[in-house]
């Protein structure tokens, strides 16, 4: 009987797992062509889509996603591959601020605070890559995050008629990132289940216009 029963619940989760593989292989595959790992190859754009995480982990390091997104967004810039940095993240509750986060690390990189623009409804990765096109009217913009996130990013962005590319950000170690990874997989398989179902930005508001220089 017990045996049974586990042959019955090891179905879903083996079906499930591989639903899970099959669209983290797609994802992967599909976005390939648009991602970059070498400033030069890039595409330049108007604007960088620097996608949000907090500064601080919870036992008080400082977190590597968010230290290596922020080097990678100031070179673009100091490169002239973009001329403008959306600074999209969460601002959901008090004393949360990933975007305000992002700026004060990106002037502390030499950015002017002029060049950038927060985007404080950037609650998961479906809202900062609607919110370019919607809100901020970028058809076309670089993705700036870790390769497994602008894998995810660009897929979405190009499945809605979008324009985008990926600059990878440095990676963290394969240890401290494992949990990051496992999560990955739910994520691009929610994110399939999103462009099915026309799943659009939480937050819409009016057209903000960014500077032509």
């Amino acid at each position: 009987m017990k045996m049974k029963l586990f042959v019955l619940l090891l179905i879903p989760v083996s079906v499930l797992a591989a639903a899970a593989w099959l669209a983290s292989a797609k994802v992967g595959r599909v976005s390939a062509p648009y991602l970059y790992d070498n400033p030069a190859d890039l595409p330049e754009q108007k604007t960088a889509l620097l996608l949000g995480t907090v500064p601080k982990l919870a036992d008080g390091r400082n977190n590597l996603y968010f230290d290596y997104r922020i080097g990678a967004a100031a070179k673009l810039y100091r490169q002239g591959k973009i001329r403008h940095i959306i600074a999209s993240g969460d601002n959901s509750r008090h004393g949360y601020n990933e975007p305000d986060a992002m700026i004060a690390a990106l002037v502390a990189q030499g950015v002017p605070a002029g060049k950038i623009t927060p985007d404080y409804a950037g609650l998961r990765t479906l809202d900062s890559v609607l919110r370019m096109r919607d809100i901020f009217g970028q058809n076309g913009y670089i993705v700036v995050s870790q390769k497994f996130h602008n894998e995810r990013a660009v897929y979405l962005a190009r499945a809605h008629g979008i324009e985008a590319y990926g600059y990878n950000a440095a990676d963290v170690g394969q240890y401290a990132g494992i949990k990051t990874r496992v999560r990955e997989y739910g994520a691009r398989l929610k994110m399939f289940w999103d462009v099915w179902t026309g799943k659009t930005a939480k937050h819409g508001g009016e057209r903000i216009v960014l500077p032509d220089e």
